[in-house]
């Protein structure tokens, strides 16, 4: 059976990268970075280098727009893994936004809270009301209470 099933075989075979033309972008790359002026050198010395070999010839040359338009290629760049011995510890590091926000909400609780125990808060205002209402209540019924027993002390005291 031909590649591609039935139907036979569409488009263009994989093509991949050389390592070695990975390595050499990477490290042009970083001189860029490192020395905006060695932009100018490393051209001068691409035209050198042109005319000693002709096999780095093909991979130095661009067509068209190739040459004009930089790439930049966020998987290229290689992590630099630190060492223990160079981690800072004791640094301060940065939160991340959830951690930030459960701060946040934490330290507005405890605002809330004790705004509430001081009574400044309007559920706190509403729960003191309420309370008080029932004091009253409870001190009316109590009374009521009081007056009954007396009053059932005072008609068996006469019989």
């Amino acid at each position: 059976m031909p590649r591609g099933g039935k139907r036979g075989h569409k488009g263009r075979g994989k093509q991949y990268s050389n390592p070695e033309e990975i390595d050499r972008q990477m490290k042009a790359q970083k001189e860029l970075e490192e020395n905006p002026g060695a932009a100018e050198k490393a051209s001068d010395a691409d035209s050198d280098e042109e005319s000693s070999s002709d096999d780095d010839n093909d991979s130095r040359k661009r067509s068209g727009v190739e040459g004009l338009i930089e790439i930049e290629n966020p998987n290229r760049v290689s992590q630099k893994s630190k060492k223990v011995a160079e981690l800072d510890v004791n640094a301060p590091r940065e939160l991340s936004r959830r951690e930030r926000e459960e701060i946040e909400k934490q330290k507005s609780k405890e605002r809330y809270m004790k705004l509430h125990l001081e009574g400044k808060t309007d559920q706190a205002r509403a729960d003191l009301a309420r309370l008080a209402i029932i004091k009253k209540q409870r001190e009316d019924a109590a009374k009521k209470r009081d007056d009954q027993k007396k009053e059932t002390d005072d008609s068996k005291s006469k019989r």
